[in-house]
């Protein structure tokens, strides 16, 4: 998905490109690195000026020049990574991505399902293209770059470190019998763990997902303090990455929701907005990025593909680095809040209680990590989730975020597997 592919130079190209740079060239390329890239790697058109006789006999060439090929691309896709990512997602509808977080070079793009580029290159037949288009797995779509799901528990510890950075204290306990009510309402937010989880502090929140924790959270912090942190962390916004037409996602506010739905924000709202639902909205790379900013406590770091360009003729090689401005901020925040949220989310991989226990326990290095379950359809007042009374399509997404080791990140991860059912039980092995 991320190669993407060349094919034939439609009507619609030919209006974006430059006749005199495409003379005698019959494809470009029309997704993911072959059209990102389409510049470098076309090289420049040779030609001939030759005199010829009235039988179209040459007599003699009078004007030359040699056709330039393009550069020779090197990308930051470790292939052994990539093919372990698909051989996991088997033939589960997901993304995988992961990232080296102290470069941002992408180890990992791997969607699934996915589908042969060869089909493209010398133009496909109607009904092939429409039958891949029509499938119900969507094979086309490049689900690690596109895909857009609510990102679940995964952004509790982002909400973790905003509460300590707005002075509510990490060691205070809220009790959660399971649910959650708003003063002067009826209306039950349910814990995913029915019988609660007690009294849970931060560390503890985090180590086990305590959603009513994080209601209360939601609560205190309000939506306007919480999207400002979600987009501080680079949610709801292009990640940059040398990919064209990346989405931005969707962090919402109550100015967007007056403007875009005519509706008003409701205190409800909150609370499922810190549980990562509602109409938040991410795609696996920007969770990837999350993932390699809490690695780099609190360093953004700007994704990116290519490595090096390479001159065909002469192999020189060009770091891309040094081509590109690469976007590498500090975030400012707390250092002791980070660190906190940090060693919670290594609990969730190592601990008793850790919701990943059983994905990290055997690693010979220290993993940090939050699991994620994000509801596909809504489960009425009253009603459980029963997953096996429910169609696969309507089944809750897994996801799970990582980095490792620790103290020393080398990578950092997303996977999503849409309708898994559990991040703990799916996404995190």
């Amino acid at each position: 998905h991320f190669l993407g592919y060349v094919g034939r130079i439609s009507e619609r190209d030919q209006t974006r490109l430059d006749p005199a740079a495409y003379q005698g060239v019959t494809h470009t390329g029309k997704l993911g690195i072959e059209r990102q890239y389409e510049q470098a790697l076309l090289g420049k058109p040779g030609f001939e000026e030759v005199e010829i006789d009235a039988h179209g006999r040459t007599l003699r060439t009078i004007n030359r020049e040699r056709a330039i090929p393009g550069d020779n691309l090197s990308l930051t896709i470790d292939i052994e990574l990539q093919q372990v990512a698909r051989e996991a997602l088997g033939s589960r509808r997901g993304a995988v991505v992961a990232m080296d977080p102290s470069t941002g070079e992408v180890l990992v793009m791997a969607s699934s399902p996915s589908f042969d580029p060869n089909l493209f290159v010398d133009g496909i037949d109607q009904n092939t293209y429409s039958a891949l288009r029509d499938l119900k797995d969507k094979p086309l779509l490049n689900r690690a770059l596109y895909g857009r799901y609510a990102p679940g528990s995964t952004i509790k510890p982002l909400f973790g470190e905003a509460a300590v950075e707005v002075g509510i204290n990490p060691n205070e306990r809220v009790f959660c019998p399971g649910w959650y009510m708003l003063p002067d309402s009826t209306r039950q937010y349910r814990c995913w763990k029915k019988t609660g989880h007690g009294a849970v502090d931060l560390h503890a929140a985090i180590e086990q997902s305590c959603d009513v924790y994080f209601y209360e959270m939601g609560k205190r912090l309000g939506i306007t303090q919480m999207a400002d942190v979600l987009t501080q962390f680079g949610l709801g916004r292009q990640s940059g990455v040398d990919l064209p037409d990346e989405p931005s996602g969707l962090v919402p506010t109550a100015e967007w929701k007056r403007s875009s739905r005519k509706e008003p924000w409701y205190p409800g709202e909150d609370l499922i907005t810190a549980i990562g639902q509602g109409y938040l909205m991410t795609t696996p790379l920007q969770l990837a990025r999350v993932a390699a900013l809490l690695a780099n406590r609190g360093q953004a770091i700007q994704p990116r593909l290519l490595l090096q360009r390479g001159d065909a003729l002469s192999g020189e090689a060009r770091d891309q680095a040094s081509m590109t401005e690469i976007t590498n901020t500090a975030l400012g925040v707390d250092p002791e809040g980070m660190e906190r949220v940090i060693k919670a989310m290594t609990a969730v991989m190592s601990s008793p209680r850790g919701t990943a226990r059983l994905s990290g326990q055997r690693s010979a290095y220290s993993i940090a990590g939050k699991t994620g379950t994000a509801q596909v359809v809504a489960i009425a007042q009253g009603e459980e989730y029963d997953e096996s009374a429910l169609r696969e399509e309507f089944r809750d997404h897994a996801l799970f975020i990582a980095f490792a080791p620790v103290d020393d990140p080398k990578i950092a991860i997303a996977v999503v597997v849409e309708n898994g059912g559990s991040g703990a039980g799916v996404a995190a092995p």
